[in-house]
């Protein structure tokens, strides 16, 4: 009995008995000197692909541990020597020393000369990732990164794929629900991005929330020894003038690895609405401009230490500081049969934000084995004040009103995620996460008295509070046999939603317990092509702000009302894929949401007030067809471009809501070295419409493109983009239950970028074969600053 026990365990958890043995070695110079920082890949006999790897310590010693009775190689690179390969020889029953002595390159580092490379594209049956790491792309944020993953439209509306637009971002695996999306693109640096994971068919790793595709943004960790570091400072020309700069600087010595960054960044922006609507025998036609110009200070930085080859600790911390001040203007000029009035007002706001986030972790990793848990703190605080009031040439009196609304979010996530590989062909993961967020959300309204002071409106005020936990299980194994791969896993949830108002000291609850399933299942057709069909079952459920009972004003006439109400809402994933040697091809999606959310616009024809709320629809669906291809037969040319027709359907029985429409979209983003190693690089998209919320929409349109050059051996380089240059937004009409209305939804145009980017410090780095579980984040409440 015990030595059954015995076998289990050593199954389950690679405790070695007497059936595991190591590889070791010394890898030298022709002069006998050791060398450190050398990359050791570990090869099976027959497989292409590196179990595992490693890095020589100090005294170029190398070591692989626990590894199974068979037959091996390895390779050693070492920047500057030549790359060496061991024979094949086997491992019995003892460990089994092999060392090197590297040869010199008979190349010079000067004479070896990389250009523009750009990102690696692949696609799987769950995913599409865009590799950044090694990419020589001009782009300057996370929105120039967006727009140059196959199929993603960057709008002002949003971003948006295959006809959804319900994405949610994820920074390392971890929400930002909580974030402005609009600061959130503008503000994070490209050079901060590894890679970009478009995950369509999340697998229980990932939690269940969301209806649409997940954006999952992995930042890059420290890989170069010695310290190094860069200074960046833009200027720009938008709605006015913008700027920004920032500095970071790290260091990786011995096993102490440390960062640190500062910025500061000040954007503008515009964004203009029209609405064009008929109330009984009168016209509204209502403009809004809205010029934005928020200013934010991020201060950041992490530790890791490395306790040994498997043990690392460590903790990020990360503050941003957002101010925004700014005033929208909006104009209604109502014409009847027999006069033309106006009502003119203004919005000024006064907005304060601050998120801290502090992130420790632990990992324990083998080449078997790996384990890492961490602690997410998130505390978000938020104050802002904005008046509505009359302005001069204003024919309806108005009577001026104040808002006064503050916000506190707290969220605490506790996770632990462990994987066992047991080959290169089969690997199990299993993992838990417990989640806590509380919201305290306080809305003051003030009414103007004839003295113009403001008087306290409690039927129009009210304190809002959630408390909700989430526990989390997941299991999901991976196995591949010959040409055939297949993914499977079960997330179960159990969450507890409570929701109070104080206007009627009423608490609402809702409990959900489910199980949610995913699984794909993959083959290799041919050498180059591969078909995979994959499935996954989530839920979306409702924001905290749209919960809450508040009605916000943004003019007099227009307002967004929450809905206590809401249900969450659950969806059924389809997907077919066709590959060719891994680069995305042939796609088919399907997609149907049970109680999807929508943004509801209704007229109430007695007040002539328009209002937004979101309400759970009877049935939506989606399908989409994808058809992409790189632009390598043009000479000199890389990039992508491709085709995506969508159909999508959206209807409420009790709202007399009816939508559908079939809509074709087609996207390049291309990269050229122009003379004077000049690079460049064009994105554009053009849609002949969509149903972008229950905006029935027409033509869009968008063009960006850049320019770069490298100067002082490459340290010092220049960006300048033209961004906006067709940006045709989105027009169209609002047509159910009793609103029809024309609608223009655009941002300014034709901004240009100007952006230096320095670096000093260690110029070439040997990588660390590491991953941390630290993960940064940023996080943000989902309001506009």
């Amino acid at each position: 009995m015990k030595l059954n026990v015995l076998f289990i365990l050593s199954f389950l958890f690679g405790i070695t008995l007497s059936f595991a043995q190591n590889i070791s070695g010394t890898i030298l110079d022709n002069t006998n000197q050791p060398q450190p920082f050398a990359n050791v890949l570990i090869y099976k006999e027959g497989s292409t692909s590196p179990l595992t790897g490693t890095v020589s310590d100090d005294n170029g010693k190398y070591e692989f541990k626990n590894l199974e009775q068979g037959n091996y190689s390895l390779e050693i690179s070492l920047l500057g020597f030549k790359t060496e390969k061991s024979d094949v020889f086997q491992l019995v029953q003892e460990s089994k020393t092999v060392n090197f002595t590297l040869k010199e390159e008979a190349q010079t580092l000067g004479e070896v000369v990389i250009k523009s490379k750009r990102p690696v594209i692949r696609q799987t049956a769950e995913k599409l990732i865009v590799d950044l790491e090694n990419s020589e792309m001009l782009n300057s944020n996370l929105q120039d990164v967006m727009k140059r993953v196959p199929g993603v439209i960057v709008t002002n509306n949003g971003i948006s794929y295959a006809g959804k637009s319900n994405i949610r971002i994820l920074i390392d695996g971890k929400t930002t629900e909580y974030m402005d999306m609009d600061t959130l693109l503008r503000d994070m640096p490209a050079d901060n991005i590894a890679r970009v994971e478009l995950v369509e068919q999340p697998g229980a790793e990932f939690d269940a929330e969301g209806s649409g595709p997940i954006i999952n943004i992995i930042l890059k960790k420290n890989v170069k020894l010695g310290t190094h570091g860069n200074v960046v400072g833009w200027v720009g020309e938008d709605e006015g003038v913008e700027y920004g700069t920032s500095a970071s600087i790290a260091s990786y010595k011995n096993k102490l690895n440390w960062q640190t960054s500062i910025g500061y960044s000040s954007p503008t922006w515009r964004e203009d609405l029209f609405i064009k609507r008929s109330v009984g025998n009168n016209t509204y036609n209502q403009a809004t401009i809205d010029a934005y110009n928020p200013q934010s200070i991020r201060l950041g930085g992490s530790v890791d230490y490395y306790i040994n080859d498997s043990n690392t600790i460590g903790i990020g911390v990360r503050r941003i500081t957002t101010k925004s001040d700014r005033t929208s203007q909006s104009s209604n000029i109502i014409t009847s049969e027999t006069a033309t009035d106006y009502l003119l007002s203004q919005n000024t706001y006064d907005r304060d934000q601050i998120v801290f986030n502090v992130n420790p972790y632990y990992e324990y990793k083998t080449d078997a084995h790996k384990f890492n848990m961490d602690f997410n703190f998130v505390d978000y605080s938020n104050t802002n004040k904005n008046t509505i009031s009359s302005v001069l040439g204003s024919t309806i009196p108005y009577t001026n009103q104040r808002y006064l609304q503050d916000g506190e979010y707290q969220i605490k996530t506790y996770k632990a995620d462990y994987s066992r590989l047991f080959s290169e062909d089969f690997k199990l993961s299993f993992g838990s996460k417990f989640s806590n967020v509380n919201t305290d959300s306080d809305l003051m309204s003030f009414t103007e008295n004839n003295n113009g002071n403001f008087d306290f409106n409690s039927n129009a005020s009210n304190r809002f509070l959630v408390d909700e936990t989430v526990f989390a299980l997941y299991s999901k194994l991976n196995l591949t046999k010959g040409k055939w791969s297949f993914s499977g896993g079960l997330r179960f949830e159990d969450s507890n939603t409570q929701g109070t108002s104080s206007s009627n000291n009423e608490t609402r609850e809702r409990k959900i317990y489910k199980l949610f399933p995913s699984a794909s299942l993959s083959r290799k057709i041919n050498e180059n092509l591969s078909g995979s069909i994959a499935y996954s079952y989530r839920i979306r459920r409702p924001n905290y702000n749209t919960l809450n009972s508040f009605v916000t004003y943004y003019d007099p006439l227009s307002s967004d009302v929450g809905n206590q109400n809401l249900r969450p809402a659950f969806t059924n994933n389809y997907q077919f894929n066709l590959t060719y040697d891994g680069q995305p091809f042939f796609t088919v999606g399907y997609s149907e949401t049970e109680d999807a959310m929508f943004q509801f616009i209704s007229q109430n024809n007695d007040t002539a007030e328009i209002s937004r709320t979101t309400i759970n629809l009877s049935d939506s669906k989606n399908w989409n067809f994808r058809l992409f291809g790189p632009l390598s037969f043009i000479k000199g040319v890389e990039g992508y471009t491709g085709f995506i027709v969508n159909y999508n359907k959206f209807e409420s029985n009790p709202n007399n809501l009816k939508l559908d429409k079939w809509s074709l979209m087609w996207f390049s983003q291309a990269s050229y070295e122009l003379p004077w190693e000049i690079s460049a690089e064009l994105s554009a998209n053009y849609g002949t419409g969509a149903l972008e919320g229950g905006i029935d929409t027409d033509w869009f349109a968008g063009l960006d493109f850049s320019f770069g050059k490298k100067f002082l051996d490459e340290r010092l380089k220049l960006n300048l983009g033209f961004n906006k240059m067709l940006n045709r937004g989105f027009i169209g009409e609002i047509n159910y239950n009793n609103l029809q209305a024309d609608v223009e939804s655009n941002q300014s145009r034709q901004n240009i970028q100007l952006r230096a980017t320095y670096s000093f410090g260690s110029k070439y780095g040997k990588k660390k074969n590491r991953s941390n579980a630290s993960k940064d984040e940023e996080n943000r409440i989902d309001d506009n600053n």
